[in-house]
């Protein structure tokens, strides 16, 4: 029995460390799992679904309608005279009908038109969602990873101002420091462990607001992407700036412009829909009717097959056809001015996001130039310090212009990233990125 309680145990620790063993994602893998679970994607797809249902619903107005109709009369009496039935006591009809209507302006196939010009607006609208949403995964991605190396540089810190705790301590015990460096130093290095809990603190939290985003459920870890920004690829193949190829990339890439390129044009043919009001509509009716009468009548018809044909023309109708182009032309302007719009502030957003990554680029650069620099004085003076030639004073302030540096890199590389997502979602080249990416990994 202890033999087998014994084996259990080292079974345990050995498969203990895989099941506690935290998933860990990258960037392209939260992509993948929010384009396969997220709900905000799930909607805009359930619209597509609505959208091609709309198409054959206008379909079914093309069609002829055949239908089947039977009635009862039953009647008080039975009328006789001389000889002829002119009321039975009751008569059973039924038949079938075929019935097709349309207006002489083809106003049916306007409509079957628009259905399938809104399939395309809602793909477009679908596409645009997931783009928005691919950027919401990102931003959440990198503040995560903002909070990870955030705690990264804090604990780092407490290991330093401990070692420089303990320095101090140690040169008080000889006499080459006063009490009052020692405690500058344990106040220092209190500091920075209350950084270092709100540091994990906010990468809890980080983390909650990326598995929310993303749909992802569990104990997880994050895993950093090494995703060159390759701002060239976006401008390739245009003889303008840079500026302008983005924005003419912009125009022909971007999503919302493409969808909303299709409601003004939707909009055009529901103005030619409305108009369609003022002609007259044409309607085709086949009917077969088989009749028995109780008791029957001797030159009464029991089958009969007959075709009508009408054309129908309302000439007053309270003004409502023409508030209907009227409506219809206003939801035209609307189209036309959104659309320009769109365009207005997709550029100026395109030329922001452009703007603001050529600035992080050079920011970088320094920065990564300010930290070489500040752990070099870092070491410097905490060498000096060792030998009484810097005071604790010295340390403390070389040490937080290292920290300040680390953090102020670590935030610029991210948002620098982040940034080039921007200009890619701005483009309208980041889903097509992801689809592209997913497609090549499977």
């Amino acid at each position: 029995m202890k033999k087998v309680t014994l084996f259990v145990f080292i079974c345990l620790l050995v498969l203990l460390p895989c099941i506690l063993h935290a998933e860990e994602y990258s960037l392209a893998d939260l992509w993948q799992i929010a384009l396969e679970r997220s709900e905000t994607i799930k909607i805009a797809e359930e619209e597509l679904y609505i959208s091609k249902v709309g198409k054959q619903k206008a379909a079914a107005t093309l069609l002829p309608t055949l239908s089947a109709f039977g009635d009862h009369t039953r009647y008080s009496e039975e009328k006789n005279r001389t000889g002829f039935t002119l009321q039975p006591k009751y008569t059973n009809q039924w038949g079938l009908r075929l019935d097709q209507s349309f207006s002489l302006s083809g106003r049916e196939m306007t409509g079957y038109r628009i259905s399938r010009d809104r399939i395309v607006k809602s793909d477009f609208d679908l596409s645009a969602v997931k783009g928005e949403y691919l950027l919401s995964i990102a931003s959440a991605y990198y503040d995560a990873l903002k909070s990870k190396k955030t705690l990264e540089i804090a604990a780092a810190n407490v290991k330093r101002l401990t070692k420089h705790r303990d320095a101090a301590g140690i040169r008080l015990e000889v006499g080459k420091a006063t009490r009052t460096d020692l405690l500058r130093a344990k106040a220092e290095l209190a500091g920075a462990q209350s950084e270092l809990i709100k540091a994990e603190n906010n990468l809890r939290l980080a983390k909650a607001i990326l598995a929310r985003t993303a749909g992802i459920t569990g104990d997880y870890d994050i895993r950093e992407d090494s995703r060159p920004v390759d701002l060239d690829s976006l401008s390739a193949g245009c003889e303008l700036s840079a500026v302008e190829c983005l924005k003419e990339r912009t125009f022909a890439e971007r999503a919302e412009i493409k969808a909303l390129t299709m409601q003004k044009n939707i909009a055009e043919d529901e103005v030619r829909y409305a108009k369609g009001l003022y002609w007259p509509t044409l309607s085709v009716e086949g009917v077969y009717l088989r009749e028995e009468n109780e008791p029957s009548a001797t030159f009464s018809l029991d089958e009969r097959i007959y075709g009508v044909l009408k054309l129908d023309f309302p000439f007053f109708e309270g003004g409502l056809r023409r508030a209907e182009v009227r409506e219809a032309k206003a939801k035209l302007r609307q189209a036309q001015y959104s659309l320009q719009d769109l365009k207005d502030s997709i550029a100026v957003e395109v030329e922001n996001y452009y703007l603001d990554l050529i600035t992080q680029s050079g920011i970088i650069a320094m920065l990564k130039a300010e930290v070489e620099y500040s752990r070099d004085n870092y070491n410097a003076v905490s060498k000096q310090f060792k030998y009484g030639l810097a005071d604790s004073i010295d340390v403390m302030d070389a040490n937080t212009l290292l920290v300040t540096a680390e953090k102020e890199l670590a935030n610029e590389e991210y948002n620098y990233y982040l940034a080039f997502l921007k200009l890619k979602r701005a483009t309208g080249t980041l889903l097509e990125t992801v689809v592209g990416e997913n497609q090549i990994d499977n």
